[in-house]
């Protein structure tokens, strides 16, 4: 199988940028108010708080039997992946450990709030390209390969067990903090994983659906779709409009159906993920989606 190198640089370069910027959210948020992590980081974290030991090198011994239990249960390529994303991480730890001695942010209500987005930005970074940074994603994918347990499952019980040995260690306030950090951090994750490029699923029901259809193919340029429906009480059969638009274009299409028909029945949904024609594909539009077909008629 041959590999793509420009591919597998940009997966690398995204790999080492998230670590650093999880490295430095740890570093300049978490330590200075005494806050926790989770997965093997916060096990770093907490030896650190407990005993000193330096972050990184304990995140690295932490996963060596990890990536054992890769290379024995995952494939080549994820195991590689995981290696990479694991060094990188434990470097990162103690490469910006200085940071830690500047308190940046005295309020911990307001450091959770910053640690959380940018640890979650750069959760996001690895994500998109589907890196690993070892820990408790191995353990993840292996149990989600062998038993159908999401991934996410996994991490979340072990961070649950995690913060409930910290309680006997820290007290019950900062596993709080901690939480509301696990929750910005994960709906930031969540945000910049999908993208802000967000999308509308629009069912528009009219009598007047051609007019409709024609208004927001040639003035919004988005395809649309009809489906054929029947009303169940009058048994009255009519087209139904399906459209997939961006959300700058969602205005349009209102504005289209207000002005053709003022008592179109309109429902819109938010999409998070869109595929194929239109979407994923560079070209957009009639024009270009007719060019396309042309072309792949002559292939």
């Amino acid at each position: 199988m041959q590999i793509n190198w420009k591919k597998t640089l940009y997966q690398y370069f995204m790999v080492t940028l998230a670590c650093v910027i999880m490295g430095v959210a740890l570093n300049v948020f978490y330590m200075p108010n005494k806050m926790l992590s989770g997965g093997i980081g916060g096990v770093a974290v907490l030896a650190y708080y407990i005993g000193n030991l330096p972050m990184g090198a304990t995140s690295l011994i932490c996963n060596v039997p990890l990536f054992f239990l890769a290379y024995k249960y995952m494939d080549r390529q994820y195991t590689i992946g995981a290696l990479y994303g694991i060094v990188a991480f434990s470097i990162s730890l103690d490469a910006f450990h200085f940071l830690s001695s500047y308190q940046v942010v005295h309020d911990k209500l307001l450091a959770c709030i910053a640690g959380g987005v940018l640890y979650g930005i750069g959760a996001a970074c690895m994500y998109r390209v589907g890196g690993s940074s070892g820990g408790t994603d191995i353990i993840g994918a292996i149990i989600q390969k062998h038993y159908s347990i999401s991934i996410s499952t996994t991490g979340f019980i072990f961070n649950l067990g995690l913060l409930f040995v910290s309680v006997f260690f820290f007290g019950i306030e900062p596993v709080l903090y901690t939480l509301l950090t696990f929750f910005v951090m994960t709906k930031t994750c969540n945000t910049f994983t999908i993208g802000f490029d967000y999308k509308k699923n629009i069912i528009i029901i009219s009598n007047k659906h051609h007019e409709i259809a024609e208004g927001i193919i040639k003035v919004v340029g988005r395809g649309v779709t009809y489906l054929h429906g029947e009303g169940a009480f009058t048994h009255q059969e009519r087209e139904v409009l399906f459209v997939v638009a961006k959300l700058t274009q969602l205005a349009k299409i209102r504005s289209i159906c207000k002005e053709i028909d003022p008592d179109a029945f309109m429902i819109i949904h938010d999409v998070n993920d869109v595929f194929g024609r239109g979407f994923t594909l560079k070209a957009s539009g009639p024009a270009a989606l007719e060019k396309r077909e042309k072309m792949e008629k002559h292939r």
